[in-house]
């Protein structure tokens, strides 16, 4: 622990036994915390009630007159959302996890010694300064919003502050989730540029459409066209289009899209000629577009007019640093009620967030909390909450990334099997004849699978 002196966090120890209190003053003054003292749960509501104010309350579960629990119950339906740890005894854990349920931050278990004290207190004011940061990077305007402080993302903030009042075309590479369509907008909105920030998912528009709906058409040039319709390029004017998973385009929309490039111009489908437009190009893929190029799939070209600045974004299992800012940031933003305070998390729970390896990278973790606080129903979130499978195997599997690669059907297949087994005999506790019930087959047709799969799992 640090001892700098500068450190004064002030802590209120409340427990009827004195020698337990005075030995938990001496050990957090030498720390440099400023520590207050109480024997029993009326005084300790006497002192609240009073406008005292603590960084910290470590309470006994148990006291004379009101008891540990009642305090934090009564703390809580006040607003009163100041950091609790609870002191319990053996035999009282029941009490423990209820005091977690109501918004205790940790529970103690006595007998408990020094350092473990120390590193649970030390832990939450990490948290805390954690969740500070978080609310200050809320403060800035939604578009101009990242989270992360590692190395990766410091390589990150560089490039777009290089790169953002520039004319150069810039293409976005990183696997799904990593917030690619973020970072084009926060380059937009620090170009300096008049106009509007237009994304297009070239991915979710069908063929027969994409054309038009980036280059616009006339009236009558083909059948439903009721009416003359700007399209993409023309709202952008002045401005910048995002065009998201550019790889999906075909080859001929590809040509008229390197002639905007080359020449700063659009012809509407069906119309009779061409006109200017100001419009930047920031493009992103998943896809190894060289590799798109060596195929013939994607024109060489119009990739190094695409590929003026390359911005690779890294997936979250190589900025695991960045994971405890994500979370406190995604618990601020999905509280279980408008007026409730953030969720908690569980130290646990916490560990198993940071050493999953996220294949859908931030946009994955952020649905994770999303849903782990409604499960949790805004109290603390357990690991038990968390779809993250087991064993180490994740909860889903990034086919399109799979696809790319070329690992072929037959070895996904096997891996969502492998997968499937061992997750059903988790959960019927290793009998095979419940698991085979779970999977919707038989037995021997299961103890089949597992030996072709593994010959170790046929002796699980």
């Amino acid at each position: 622990m640090t001892s700098d002196t500068s450190i004064r966090e002030r802590i209120l120890v409340a427990d009827d036994e004195e020698g337990l209190r005075e030995l938990l003053s001496d050990l957090l003054r030498e720390e440099h915390y400023t520590v207050a003292t109480a024997d029993t749960g009326t005084a300790v509501l006497k002192r609240l009630e009073s406008g005292e104010v603590y960084d910290l309350l470590l309470l006994d579960i148990k006291m004379p007159g009101v008891s540990g629990i009642d305090i934090l119950e009564q703390m809580r339906a006040s607003g009163n959302d100041t950091p609790v740890i609870m002191i319990t005894g053996y035999g009282t854990s029941s009490n423990a996890i209820r005091a977690m349920q109501i918004g205790a931050y940790d529970y103690l278990m006595k007998p408990f010694d020094n350092e473990e004290v120390l590193v649970t207190i030390r832990r939450l004011f990490e948290h805390r300064a954690l969740a500070s940061r978080v609310r200050q990077l809320e403060q800035r305007s939604p578009e101009d919003r990242m989270i992360g402080r590692s190395p990766a993302m410091r390589d990150t903030y560089k490039t777009i502050g290089l790169v953002a009042s520039s004319e150069a075309s810039v293409l976005i590479t990183g696997e799904t989730g990593t917030g690619k369509e973020l970072v084009a907008n926060i380059i937009h909105q620090n170009s300096g540029r008049k106009g509007t920030f237009i994304p297009v998912n070239c991915a979710a528009l069908p063929e027969t459409l994409i054309e038009s709906e980036l280059f616009g058409h006339e009236k009558g040039a083909f059948t439903g066209a009721m009416a003359q319709r700007k399209g993409r390029f023309e709202l952008a004017n002045r401005g910048t289009i995002f065009l998201d998973e550019v790889g999906e385009i075909s080859l001929p929309v590809q040509k008229k899209l390197l002639r905007v490039l080359q020449e700063s111009e659009i012809e509407r489908v069906g119309g009779a000629g061409a006109f200017k437009v100001d419009v930047r190009v920031i493009a992103a893929t998943n896809r190894d577009l060289l590799e798109e190029v060596r195929t013939g799939n994607f024109r060489e070209d119009l990739y190094y007019r695409l590929n003026v600045v390359n911005l690779h974004m890294p997936p979250l299992r190589e900025r695991r640093g960045d994971i405890a800012l994500l979370v406190e940031h995604f618990l601020s933003k999905y509280r279980y009620k408008p007026t409730a305070q953030p969720t908690r998390i569980s130290e646990e729970a916490m560990e198993r967030l940071e050493t999953y390896d996220w294949p859908g990278n931030v946009r994955q973790l952020e649905n994770e909390i999303e849903r782990a606080v409604t499960l949790s129903q805004g109290r603390v979130i357990t690991s038990q909450v968390l779809n993250l499978g087991t064993a180490g195997q994740p909860a889903q599997i990034d086919l399109a990334t799979r696809v790319r690669n070329r690992d072929g059907l037959v070895a996904v297949l096997a891996e969502v099997e492998r997968i499937m087994v061992q997750e059903a005999l988790r959960q019927a506790e290793g009998d095979t004849n419940e698991a085979a019930r779970r999977l919707l087959i038989d037995s021997s047709e299961l103890a089949a699978r597992m030996r072709a799969l593994n010959p170790e799992l046929a002796e699980a």
